[in-house]
């Protein structure tokens, strides 16, 4: 077996003997043993977190040493790494993105709420029987999608 060392090129951050990072031309790349594994473009979010989880998950890194070479807080480190562990690659890529949505008010729900109100039924009794905020209600009719009568 003949002994392969490590052959860095210059601008590499190490994260062990074995594994290091770099950016080049608007993209990140991971080299092991100085040859690249994996690339991704800076903006990717969620190619980042893959790479990650992928890196602990087959055991290149140990959390503390990413933690400590990328500058990215254990836990969010360890998020990832149960991701990928439990979820597989296609989590990364294909779950929907939910930031910015209101769980509990669908658009079924703002129906049957804009029935209420046609109604006439106040905003604390339309909460209570569905079991959400009066400030959810007040938010919608103040954005638009609900119409409270005067």
């Amino acid at each position: 077996m003949q002994l392969q060392l490590p052959f860095f090129p210059k601008n590499t951050k190490l994260i062990n003997n074995s594994l290091g990072i770099r950016e080049q031309d608007d993209f990140v790349y991971y080299l092991h043993n100085g040859n690249p594994i994996y690339c991704h473009s800076k903006e990717d979010r969620n190619g980042y977190r893959f790479i990650v989880g992928n890196l602990i998950f087959n055991q290149l890194c140990s959390i503390k040493e990413l933690s400590e070479a990328l500058g990215e807080g254990r836990k969010n480190i360890e998020r990832y790494a149960k991701s990928f562990r439990e979820k597989g690659a296609d989590y990364f890529f294909a779950r929907k993105e939910t930031r910015g949505t209101c769980h509990k008010v669908t658009e079924s729900l703002l129906r049957a709420i804009q029935l209420k109100l046609d109604a006439g039924f106040s905003n604390y009794r339309i909460a209570k029987e569905h079991n959400i905020s009066e400030s959810a209600i007040k938010y919608h009719i103040d954005k638009g999608n609900l119409i409270k009568k005067k």
